[in-house]
């Protein structure tokens, strides 16, 4: 029970960030009779997509929400004053995995001299190319190694989610939504604006007391 107490956000996020992946299942059939051999299943999409695109659609949404998340985590202990860095790990790592699939897929579909045909393919290939270390540093033991690096290594997020965005507002106009969110979560980062809310939420607190 003491683990769970402790790991509970952690344990939501994974749950969360692994559950959208029975959808990918339902639409690729895994053989192991004669090796590893993984298909397509066609007609397991809606909406009018083939399955390679309903994948790329389910994957590419996934992983820019996780991203999103990430980049919420400061604004809300701004806000609410509840922070969670292990959480927050966990949002990262969700964001990675969801990135890396997405990427494979295109692999998959397309071939690696694809990736630098076009604007919007380059700049998700360099949100991938830099989610990497994050990935693998995204843990207690590396933070313990690297110390004041860790954080530094770890502000790369921001570059990420600049890239993801270029990435997305290319193909389509949902990329606003996250515009929106991203934006407004510096804004609460502005040094000026922060201490006004972070003061504001003390006051309430005391007077609630």
């Amino acid at each position: 029970m003491t683990f769970i107490k402790k790991n509970y956000g952690w344990m939501l996020v994974a749950i969360l960030a692994i559950f959208p992946l029975f959808v990918i299942f339902k639409m690729i059939n895994i053989d192991f009779s004669n090796g590893l051999s993984i298909t397509l299943i066609e007609g397991a999409a809606s909406e009018g997509k083939t399955t390679l695109e309903m994948l790329y659609h389910v994957s590419g949404e996934f992983a820019i929400r996780w991203m999103t998340a990430v980049l919420t985590c400061t604004p809300f202990f701004i806000l609410f004053g509840a922070n969670n860095l292990f959480v927050r790990q966990a949002m990262g790592i969700a964001t990675a995995v969801w990135s890396f699939i997405h990427f494979i897929l295109f692999l998959f579909a397309e071939g690696f001299l694809e990736t630098f045909t076009e604007l919007n393919y380059i700049a998700g290939f360099l949100a991938v190319l830099i989610l990497i270390p994050l990935f693998f540093t995204s843990n207690r033991k590396s933070m313990k190694k690297m110390k004041s690096k860790w954080k530094k290594l770890q502000s790369l997020a921001y570059a990420t989610i600049f890239l993801s965005l270029l990435h997305v507002a290319i193909l389509d106009k949902t990329w606003i939504i996250y515009a929106v969110i991203v934006g407004v979560g510096f804004g609460i980062r502005i040094p000026v604006i922060k201490d006004n809310l972070i003061g504001f939420r003390k006051k309430r607190r005391i007077t609630k007391v």
